[in-house]
């Protein structure tokens, strides 16, 4: 798939909304939470306009019961996807627009991701290094799997940077 960088848009919000809105009429009491997540999620920054969601349930196993109805909706069924208990759903084919990320509860990847989000959210001068960051590799890689290895040393660093921040705020 080809990489496509946009500029923040307000639109990704209501996007996220949306979507969240359809996924609680098929999952139902199943989903404890919605979470907006990633760069589309974090005001001002650049990102390729793909929502990615995550949706925190009671058990993950029954989120496999509804595969037929998220296939018949259009979404790619790509189940684990290389995490561990998560199930993964992409929707919009080549121009991919949402990537809908299931966790049980219990799941440590929900930490890992909502703290990554919430240290960019209030971190505008560490979203706009990591903007940069992704504009730079965008003009050396067209293919998004080259881009996103490229780019996996460099969150993962940033990511330490946000646990780090979190520990220091959660002992204020």
């Amino acid at each position: 798939m080809k990489v496509r960088l946009s500029n923040f848009s307000e639109e990704w919000a209501l996007m996220f909304q949306t979507e969240a809105e359809m996924l609680n009429t098929i999952f139902g009491d199943e989903i404890i939470r919605i979470e907006h997540f990633g760069s589309t999620s974090v005001r001002g920054m650049k990102a390729k306009p793909v929502i990615d969601m995550m949706c925190i349930v009671k058990n993950i196993a029954k989120v496999d019961l509804f595969n037929h109805k998220m296939d018949s909706l259009g979404y790619d069924v790509a189940g684990e996807w290389g995490i561990a208990g998560r199930r993964l759903f992409r929707k919009g084919g080549e121009n991919r627009t949402h990537h809908i990320h299931i966790y049980q509860y219990d799941n440590a990847q929900i930490d890992r991701h909502l703290i990554f989000r919430d240290f960019l959210r209030s971190h505008p001068d560490e979203a706009a290094n990591y903007s940069r960051f992704k504009e730079e590799l965008a003009e050396k890689f067209d293919n998004s799997r080259e881009y996103s290895q490229a780019k996996r040393d460099f969150v993962k660093e940033m990511e330490q940077k946000a646990l780090l921040w979190f520990e220091e705020f959660q002992r204020k």
